[in-house]
């Protein structure tokens, strides 16, 4: 059999040197083999041929049969289209193009059978078909006579005749060079025990499925091996990593530690934060070195869960660094974090970019000798000027807006690496946490500090807002402050940033007798503090701002957030930016404004925002509804998500069987060295041989 791997595309039947450079440029594809892995994203039953009496402008796509009776040309200039009249003798439709019009008239000749695919609608009272697939009967493919394969293309291939049906036709003369004896990727032990279809069949049946229940067989095979070397990789790093890095032993929960649990606590900690310091002092205590993920909404009291991590660090003579995506949320958690530990007697510290020249020698200086305990600050805890005497734990919050580069640097802040800690008020579904954060130990506080009112949700149209305008001045007259923001989105960038302007502008006349701030990511460091600094302090009452205020101020005070133009968010951002009110004990408001034009996944996803205040149902939805994105923000990295057939937002139960059985082929053999598991060794090299270890990495 010929060496798929090695065999360029340009050698295959219908491809030749000019498509095998676009294929490569546009899909990234230059081997026969990743030509194989090219599955079809959807497949269309033809096995129904219509008549045109029987179809109407709403329906799928269809097929029909019958005769090109005239051509017409129509329109000038970019809006010049060819008509052509469609008969079968029970009615008429029109074929229509916008491009290769000369193509087509050269090549489909009145008077010839033909049959014609595509999706019938409905303009100027006519029924038409825009850009048919067209066949001459005698010539028809039975192949496609059943479930038929469509292909992701570009407008680059599109326009040069490369298009989804073309791809179909190379893949019908790839199949011909590929033998039945095709090597497989996977053990018999799995094979069976999974109960999944042989490689080939499922390669074969992907492509040209030989019936519905074939191809249901096929996908899962082939989702199910890619997810489960996926888990295989993840877990065998993890296992491996926990043997070769020991971890410092936090051997004792002393005196500072339990002088804060019992006399400065602000308030009792809730049933799920006292869980997760059990499991954070099971790790430190252990000998092995503490990879943990720690979840939690906004205001679930992450932070001081995190502060008594750190006490377990000072009890056992180690410092800590806490790490934060910007200035003021450093700020901020130095302010909470100096304050609850007034009376203690621990140095605490602040670093960040804006920190004077003579400021950074001091604290390198405290450092370095020990005096300092808790180092705060955001990238500039990276710079290779700042040296720990004995750095134990590592937190980073707002993980995500960190790539894991960069969190690799704090691992070389020590001779051993510390432990670490990473935290995020962005839910993440269970199918994202095991692959994306495979390798971490995940923890959730999933409830809120006693006395705190779910945040009320509520959706208004823009007409509706003279009555929105009515509760904002109320909840002002009452003593409250209020955010408004705006998308700001950054291929309309310009656009945004007028509309924000003018919705400054229109929030001015409105309300002439309060004090108004406004905060973009265009504006200078310091103009954004400052103008963030008289929000916190209560000088101004409103916010109009950008998104840049998700990861931002603490205000309890702020009991209103209005998201205009809400249907542009996605639900996790909505769902954070929800989380900058309900900070103190007063009933707060998220109000989403839209227009009355909604597509129906917008109207589901404000829904689900009106209905719940579950961070982890809206991040299933979230998923769910737009696909998982790039979730960890280290897409750069080449971590999980060049995943060519699996769907982490539809595939969690073949993810979760796949994850056991790697689990479990890992316990009796690490190493992957029983002579049952060299396939697994040779794809696992095979697959992650051009990616970076970052599995190692927190």
């Amino acid at each position: 059999m010929t060496d798929l791997a090695n065999l360029n595309i340009k050698f295959l039947p219908g491809v030749g040197p000019k498509r095998a450079e676009l294929l490569k440029t546009e899909l990234n594809i230059s081997s026969a083999e990743e030509l194989l892995y090219h599955f079809p994203y959807k497949y269309i039953d033809r096995s129904r041929t219509y008549r045109i009496n029987e179809i109407d402008g709403n329906m799928p796509y269809i097929q029909l049969k019958g005769y090109i009776t005239g051509y017409e040309l129509q329109g000038t200039g970019r809006r010049k289209r060819l008509t052509a009249t469609f008969s079968d003798g029970t009615g008429q439709i029109e074929l229509v193009w916008f491009k290769g019009i000369k193509y087509i008239t050269d090549r489909y000749k009145t008077g010839v059978e033909y049959t014609v695919f595509g999706k019938p609608t409905v303009f100027g009272n006519k029924l038409n078909i825009a850009h048919p697939e067209i066949d001459a009967s005698n010539e028809y493919n039975d192949a496609l006579s059943g479930l038929t394969p469509y292909y992701h293309t570009t407008e680059k291939m599109k326009n040069h005749f490369l298009n989804s049906k073309a791809i179909q036709k190379i893949m019908a003369s790839l199949w011909k060079n590929i033998s039945k004896t095709m090597p497989e990727t996977l053990p018999a032990e799995i094979i069976s025990r999974a109960n999944l279809m042989y490689l080939y069949d499922a390669l074969k049946n992907s492509h040209f499925p030989t019936s519905p229940e074939a191809l249901r067989k096929a996908l899962f095979r082939l989702k199910f091996e890619e997810l489960f070397y996926l888990q295989l990789n993840i877990l065998r790093y993890s296992k491996m990593k926990r043997l070769k890095y020991g971890g410092f032993l936090f051997r004792r929960i002393g005196h500072y530690f339990n002088t804060f649990y019992e006399h400065y606590l602000p308030f009792e900690l809730t049933g799920a934060q006292k869980r997760v310091l059990r499991e954070i002092r099971q790790d430190v205590g252990s000998g092995r070195q503490m990879n943990r993920l720690l979840q939690g909404d906004v205001g679930s009291g992450k932070t001081l869960v995190a502060l008594m991590a750190a006490l377990m660090a000072v009890d056992n003579g180690f410092q800590t660094c806490i790490m934060a995506p910007t200035e003021i949320l450093s700020a901020q958690h130095y302010d909470t974090i100096t304050r609850m530990l007034s009376d203690m007697g621990l140095h605490v510290e602040l670093l960040t970019g804006s920190t004077k020249k003579s400021e950074k020698e001091r604290i390198q200086n405290a450092l370095l000798s020990g005096e300092t305990d808790i180092l705060i600050g955001t990238h500039a805890l990276l710079e290779d000027y700042v040296v720990f005497s004995n750095l134990g734990l590592v937190i980073i919050d707002e993980q995500h807006r960190f790539g894991v580069a960069q969190r690799a640097e704090l691992w070389k802040k020590n001779l051993s690496p510390p432990h670490v800690l990473v935290m995020t008020a962005t839910p993440i579904p269970r199918t994202l946490a095991m692959t994306v954060y495979g390798d971490l130990d995940v923890s959730v506080i999933d409830e809120l500090p006693p006395g705190r009112k779910p945040i009320q949700t509520l959706h208004r149209y823009d007409n509706q807002r003279s009555s929105l305008y009515g509760a904002i001045r109320k909840q002002i007259e009452e003593g409250r402050q209020i955010y408004i923001v705006y998308p700001l989105i950054q291929e309309s960038e310009k656009i945004d940033l007028k509309n924000l302007e003018q919705g400054y502008q229109l929030i001015r006349e409105q309300f002439p007798e309060y004090e108004i701030c406004m905060v973009h990511g265009k504006m200078k460091p310091s103009e954004k503090e400052a103008q963030m600094q008289r929000f916190a302090t209560g000088k101004a009452q409103i916010m109009v701002a950008t998104t840049v205020i998700e990861v931002g101020v603490n205000v309890p005070n702020a009991s209103v957030m209005v998201i205009e133009n809400a249907e542009r968010f996605g639900l996790s951002q909505l769902h954070q930016l929800r989380g900058r009110v309900g900070r103190g004990a007063d009933q707060s408001y998220c109000i989403l404004v839209t227009s009355h034009k909604l597509s129906t996944e917008t109207r589901k996803r404000l829904d689900i925002m009106v209905r719940s205040n579950d961070g982890f149902e809206i991040s299933e939805a979230d998923l769910q509804l737009r696909g998982p994105g790039d979730l960890e923000g280290t897409q750069q990295s080449g971590i999980a998500f060049d995943l060519k057939i699996a769907n982490l937002a539809k595939d969690g139960q073949i993810l979760q069987q796949a994850r056991n059985i790697a689990s479990e082929i890992l316990d009796k053999d690490p190493d992957l060295s029983l002579p049952e598991h060299y396939v697994l060794k040779k794809q696992l090299e095979k697959i992650f041989r051009k990616k970076i270890n970052w599995g190692a990495i927190s």
